[in-house]
């Protein structure tokens, strides 16, 4: 089958091959023909080593497919089931199920860093990001991994809540509980962050502030629900303006830098909740200090994959895009095939576009 494999990194160019195979299905698992697969930025992080992974390794875990083979056990889908790809499955006997925040579950997370699910070139063994692997044509989970979606909504559709929509929408509703009324600052306006204003908006939040340094984003960002739109060296303005110079109710970071975090920081009134969202390096160091941290009163609120119970919001999500709440369709910038997957990086690269979709047959 065809993949993109990444064998070291910083490498220019991912090798688009087409001599993959599969490791065979196990107990508890499920094999997914992958159909619609997002060029995520976290993606990229693992290019870059920003995330760290095991090398070799078949990149991408934002994504959707129908479900070709099942193991011994499963009984939660069937060949036939369209699925949604979810890349942190919950065990549900780990610290972290028992106390009711499965996206924190590391169980199978871990056991991607040590089971290859992937050989290439007549045997060398390549592992999947988190554990997937979607930019490959067809993927192994666990059944905990594979989560059904009704057959109606489209498989690019069904990819974004896979990972940026639920990781955006998820920090309004379950991590910062945005409530009608509330005044909510953006940082970043990628995928994510697009998600992020979705959030706000169908919270009942009365004012968005979308901030992005390219002003070419935001015309969508006010299209999908932001109430105003500026770049970083405006935002003093902006809280004067729309806050009375008191800052916002919620300020959220969508880009995983510390200059980013710093920004939602000071966008964010005292008392105010400063939500972080984007998944930033590990050397890359935030300058808070000890009297801020106590004398503001902000609350500092991390928010892994949104906060998400996927069995739960996953169907949320669906029936928010179907009532016309969610507008995933505009955030997608290009449907591509897996050969413009290196073309479709270095866009990403550039910072210009949203989510490409990689669509396979």
């Amino acid at each position: 089958m065809r993949g993109a494999i990444l064998h070291a990194v910083g490498d220019d160019k991912l090798d688009i091959r087409d001599d993959i195979t599969l490791t065979p299905v196990g107990p508890g698992e499920v094999r997914v023909r992958v159909r619609a697969t997002g060029v995520c930025h976290s993606d990229l992080s693992v290019l870059t080593g920003v995330l760290p992974q095991p090398l070799p390794i078949v990149p991408g875990h934002e994504g959707a497919g129908e479900v070709v083979e099942v193991g011994d056990g499963v009984a939660t889908v069937s060949p036939g089931d369209h699925v949604i790809v979810n890349w942190t499955p919950a065990c549900g006997d780990c610290p972290s199920c028992r106390a009711g925040q499965p996206n924190l579950c590391m169980t199978y997370m871990m056991k991607g860093f040590t089971e290859p699910r992937f050989r290439f070139g007549g045997g060398t063994p390549a592992f999947g990001m988190a554990g997937c692997g979607t930019w490959a044509e067809e993927i192994v989970v666990p059944w905990q991994g594979a989560i059904t979606v009704d057959p109606d909504v489209p498989y690019e559709v069904a990819a974004l809540i896979g990972c940026g929509v639920t990781t955006g929408v998820g920090a309004v509703l379950n991590t910062a509980k945005v409530r009608p009324g509330a005044t909510v600052a953006v940082v970043g306006c990628g995928g994510v962050g697009l998600s992020v204003i979705q959030g706000a908006r169908i919270s009942g939040a009365t004012t968005i502030l979308a901030i992005d340094p390219l002003e070419s984003k935001h015309a969508l960002a006010l299209k999908v629900g932001a109430t105003h739109a500026c770049t970083p060296d405006q935002v003093t303005d902006a809280i004067g303006a729309l806050t009375g110079g008191q800052g916002f109710d919620h300020g959220f970071e969508a880009v995983g830098r510390s200059a980013a975090i710093m920004t939602a920081w000071r966008a964010t009134r005292r008392g105010g909740d400063v939500i972080v969202v984007g998944a930033g390096a590990v050397d890359d160091q935030v300058p808070l200090n000890a009297f801020s941290l106590l004398f503001e009163g902000k609350n500092i609120l991390s928010s892994l994959y949104g906060g998400a119970d996927v069995r739960r919001d996953f169907p949320r999500f669906v029936n928010l895009y179907k009532a016309g709440r969610l507008d995933l369709d505009s955030m997608i910038s290009s449907r591509i095939r897996i050969g413009d997957l290196n073309e479709a990086v270095a866009a990403l690269r550039g910072g210009e576009v949203l989510r490409q979709i990689v669509l396979f047959d």
